[in-house]
């Protein structure tokens, strides 16, 4: 019966709980396509798809295992509407992104200046990171499937992967709002 094998949305949540990899499998699976079709009728692709279930999943797992959770409508419906919410957050992100980058550009030292110092930090950030995440990032950025990620570095699967790529991102803007000149250069 394998993917369309029905767990109850106790047994998810339990799943969830404990980081069971076969019911995070699950998740991934199960939902893929709804996310998928939601997505590219809502300007995103199927890279986008990859990143709002990461998201998803990590959002699920804090609300989880926080103590006041109850789930008052079925997983599914819970799921999308979160999944819904972070592409919508997405959007408005990069909505206000575009909107930036359009403006005209004229040369400023200060920008100048300001894109310098965040490439340090960047980079010195970066080499804070443990070694499998800079390995994970540098695959990434250099276009490498979760697929192929995932077996070059003997990971247990392409959603092991995705996850990891997240976290390890997660982790390096954690040591970039660390830095005392990122904090100097004040809201970017």
């Amino acid at each position: 019966m394998g993917l369309f094998r029905k767990y109850q949305d106790s047994d998810i949540i339990d799943g969830i709980r404990k980081q069971d990899s076969r019911i995070l499998t699950y998740l991934y699976d199960a939902y893929y396509e709804v996310i998928r079709d939601h997505l590219r009728k809502n300007s995103g692709s199927d890279d986008d798809v990859n990143d709002v279930l990461q998201e998803t999943v990590v959002i699920l797992y804090k609300q989880v295992t926080g103590d006041d959770f109850k789930l008052t409508t079925d997983l599914k419906g819970y799921f999308f509407g979160v999944a819904r919410n972070v592409w919508n957050a997405q959007l408005r992100y990069r909505s206000r992104m575009t909107s930036f980058e359009t403006e005209p550009a004229e040369p400023d030292e200060a920008d100048d200046f300001s894109n310098g110092t965040l490439e340090r930090i960047v980079t010195r950030s970066f080499a804070l990171l443990r070694d499998d995440c800079r390995m994970v990032l540098n695959l990434f950025s250099e276009g490498h499937t979760y697929e192929e990620i995932a077996r070059t570095m003997g990971l247990k699967s392409e959603s092991y992967a995705r996850r990891k790529k997240y976290l390890c991102k997660e982790a390096l803007m954690e040591i970039i709002k660390t830095d005392p000149e990122y904090q100097d250069l004040g809201p970017l």
